[in-house]
């Protein structure tokens, strides 16, 4: 049985934890996927170099709405993934080797089970120990129990970005956001999208107001099937698939599709480590519960990232990372982390961007608070885009006039939250980040200034 200083389970943000400041460390790492982790191979990057690609794409749309004829010629989908995967794939081998050539880290490319408190199972036949361990093992595809899709070829986000050939159609189960990109994705590529969504808007979660006009805006370019559930799956012969499902208030005709996309969500990787052995609690939804300092209720084992987050991003493991690796060097003054302001964003088109309380939330707390709404098309920029369709929304303490949330639904939206997220991190009131500093004109970040002005009447 080999003894380590350190071990870390996973890749992708618990991989950055380990630096020069490590190097008297005896290290293990333990990888039971691909190195890097989801967000380089199978999330951020690779879909969001699909999504630029789409909008691209999707522009002719509006180009010829004003007056600039464009054709899209055709999608050469083999590039694509060529310079997509070119670019991926040797990052993470890249990654591998050079944890592998490391002096004092010592990879091991298995799955890994507790035995005992800090006592991991890493191999057939080999066990490891350590003084300290971190869980970075992130989180997988949710595939539901639906009737007869065992039965079927589907695909999830771990594997649709890598299909053989542009499909035809595809039919999509699941109203979030990894559902709405590739909604956009394969829509603005010419694919024939249909997503069938359980409720009645897509992106529920998000501000009523923003998801309301998210589920419109998609449902001009994809068939979106709302209030609809899947009966049941079945091959149609021919490598295409079949999707029963039944509405609101009777079943509907059945859906033929050259490919099926199930985005139903993503669950912690946690339920196969035998936490329970290791002595590490969990939640009910299958969390390891960690404490402000992200340690677990074992000793000397920390957690991030999405086995331990509910809201699974990767800006929420990045900021898990920098935490957990400054309590390791710093056992003494140790540090904890702020799941005060967390924004979010979702790439599809439009583009959704939030951060803090929904109106309905806010209200639910019972807070005095005021809203602002602020349209694209009021501004210099949106006026050239003759835009009509997105906003921005910001809620705010009545009396303090302080940010208690802010939502965003319209292009470049990831981008134009950030000086709320600023906002409502420095606890700076509305009217004093709209006056205190100069907007520059006619930038679309005046959609934004004039939102915060509206608190500010």
């Amino acid at each position: 049985m080999r003894h380590f200083d350190l071990c870390v389970i996973g890749t992708g943000s618990g991989n950055s934890i380990i630096d020069e400041r490590f190097d008297h460390l005896d290290v293990a790492i333990v990888e039971m996927g691909t190195f890097g982790g989801t967000c380089l191979n199978v999330g951020c990057i690779p879909s969001k170099m699909l999504v630029y690609l789409a909008d691209l794409a999707a522009s002719t749309i509006q180009a010829n709405r004003l007056g600039v004829e464009l054709d899209l010629q055709g999608i050469r989908w083999r590039d694509i993934q060529e310079r997509i995967f070119g670019r991926i794939d040797p990052q993470a081998a890249n990654g591998r080797a050079y944890r592998q050539e490391s002096h004092n880290v010592t990879v091991f490319d298995e799955r890994a089970r507790f035995v005992g408190p800090r006592e991991l199972d890493v191999a057939a036949a080999e066990t490891i120990t350590a003084d300290r361990i971190v869980i970075a093992a992130g989180s997988r595809p949710m595939v539901p129990d639906l009737p007869g899709l065992g039965s079927v070829r589907f695909h999830t986000s771990d594997t649709v970005m890598r299909l053989l050939e542009l499909p035809q159609s595809m039919i999509i189960i699941g109203g979030g956001y990894i559902a709405a990109e590739f909604a956009h994705v394969f829509s603005a590529f010419g694919t024939a999208v249909t997503v069938l969504n359980r409720s009645d808007v897509l992106l529920g979660t998000e501000d009523a107001d923003v998801a309301k006009r998210f589920t419109q805006l998609l449902s001009r370019r994809v068939d979106v099937r709302l209030n609809s559930s899947v009966e049941r799956v079945e091959d149609t012969g021919d490598g295409g698939v079949r999707v029963h499902i039944k509405g609101s208030e009777e079943e509907s005709e059945p859906l033929d599709g050259e490919v099926l996309l199930v985005a139903t969500g993503r669950t912690p990787n946690g339920d196969t480590l035998d936490l329970a052995r290791g002595g590490i609690d969990v939640d009910d939804d299958g969390l390891i519960m960690v404490d402000s300092y992200q340690r677990t209720s074992a000793d000397g084992v920390f957690a991030l990232g999405d086995v331990s987050s509910r809201q699974q991003l990767k800006h929420i493991a990045n900021s898990d990372a920098r935490v957990v690796q400054h309590n390791l060097l710093h056992p003494e003054s140790m540090i904890s982390s702020d799941r005060r302001f967390i924004p979010r964003a979702v790439f599809s088109m439009p583009q959704v961007a939030s951060v803090g309380l929904t109106e309905a939330e806010a209200a639910e707390r019972g807070i005095d608070y005021v809203v602002s709404v602020q349209d694209y098309g009021e501004t210099a920029s949106g006026w050239a885009m003759e835009d009509t369709d997105h906003f921005v929304k910001v809620i705010a303490d009545a009396r303090s006039k302080l940010l208690i949330g802010a939502h965003v639904v319209g292009p470049q939206a990831s981008s134009l939250i950030q000086p709320l997220i600023h906002a409502m991190s420095f606890e700076q009131a509305a009217p004093e980040v709209a006056r205190r500093q100069y907007w520059i004109h006619p930038a679309m970040t005046e959609v934004i200034e004039n939102a915060l002005l509206g608190v500010s009447d």
